[in-house]
């Protein structure tokens, strides 16, 4: 839905009159249907899969920059509004390095208490 306002305005004047003046206002209302809604679910299909591609970039970001902080023997101080950015990133322990940058699972990495 739309709303658009608008003003109309006019002024005249003769040398035997004093003249006129019109005023006009108003709006007006459009409502916008689409047509074909196969178009508009093809639109949010596309935007959950951009959100979902953001939200994984996101994480292996977070994972590589928590990784690399870790290796510099660096963490956010326990207790700080921060320290949870990196506290769900654990690293294998015991496995060669290698393995760990090729080894993909789907199993979740449980986390010691």
């Amino acid at each position: 839905m739309v709303l658009t306002p608008f003003y109309l305005g006019n002024q005249s004047s003769s040398a035997e009159s004093a003249g006129t003046m019109n005023s006009n206002y108003g709006a007006q209302i459009s409502f916008s249907v689409p047509l074909d809604l196969e178009m508009v679910d093809l639109c949010k299909q596309l935007a959950r899969r951009k959100l979902e591609k953001e939200r994984v970039d996101y994480e292996l970001t977070r994972l590589k920059n928590c990784a690399e902080v870790f290796k510099g023997g660096f963490t956010f101080a326990p207790g700080s509004q921060f320290a949870v950015v990196c506290g769900d990133v654990v690293p294998i322990a015991g496995a060669p390095k290698k393995q760990q940058a090729s080894r993909v699972t789907s199993e979740p990495v449980l986390q010691p208490r």
